[in-house]
């Protein structure tokens, strides 16, 4: 801790302080608490994407056995690619994410009468997968940037909460007692040179 000034002009500086901490102080609280809500939010929603991937996954179970062993992400790479990820910004708690908004594919144009004939319903699938997986990306990316955010709304409501607010009532705490000290001092050393004029007078 740097060494207080014992003076009034630094007691109104630290008074100052305090009460602009004091008034930052509930709005990092505020804003940590939404950080906090987002956070879980995003936890909630990722949980929720893994479900949907998961079902997506097992309503394939019932036609699987029409792949007769080819290797099927193998052979729909052939004709869909992603082309790309449409999202958009969005600001939760004063921090800039993207939002999933969707995914854009290539399809290659294919004979069906030539392809296997469970190759439309596979190609559908897997783009409803592979959106599945861009978004709980998009998710993810959310949830660091607001974690990101979090830990430094943390540090600051610590360092308001345990640092600058102690350490000024602190300050007002010893400025006080030095100029109530000093105050006193001066009322004593008036009234000895009181004493001594009137003695100097009376002799």
């Amino acid at each position: 801790m740097a060494k207080v000034k014992l003076t009034k002009t630094a007691l109104k500086q630290e008074r100052d302080a305090l009460k602009q901490y004091q008034r930052f102080l509930p709005t990092l609280q505020l804003k940590k608490q939404q950080l906090q809500m987002e956070m879980r939010h995003c936890q909630n929603l990722i949980a929720e994407n893994e479900i949907r991937e998961q079902k997506m996954k097992d309503s394939l179970n019932s036609w699987v056995i029409l792949f007769s062993g080819k290797n099927v992400c193998e052979l729909i790479s052939q004709y869909l690619s992603v082309q790309a990820i449409r999202t958009r910004q969005m600001n939760i708690a004063g921090v800039e994410v993207p939002v999933f908004l969707g995914v854009d594919f290539y399809t290659k144009e294919y004979d069906i009468f030539e392809e296997e004939p469970w190759l439309d319903d596979a190609i559908a699938a897997i783009k409803d997968i592979v959106s599945i997986q861009l978004e709980r990306d998009i998710i993810r990316e959310q949830h660091r940037l607001i974690a990101h955010e979090l830990r430094i709304t943390t540090q600051r409501v610590n360092l308001f909460e345990k640092v600058k607010i102690p350490e000024a009532r602190e300050n007002i705490r010893i400025i006080n007692i030095a100029i109530g000290d000093a105050d006193t001092s001066a009322v004593a050393r008036s009234k000895i040179a009181k004493k001594k004029l009137q003695e100097t007078t009376a002799a």
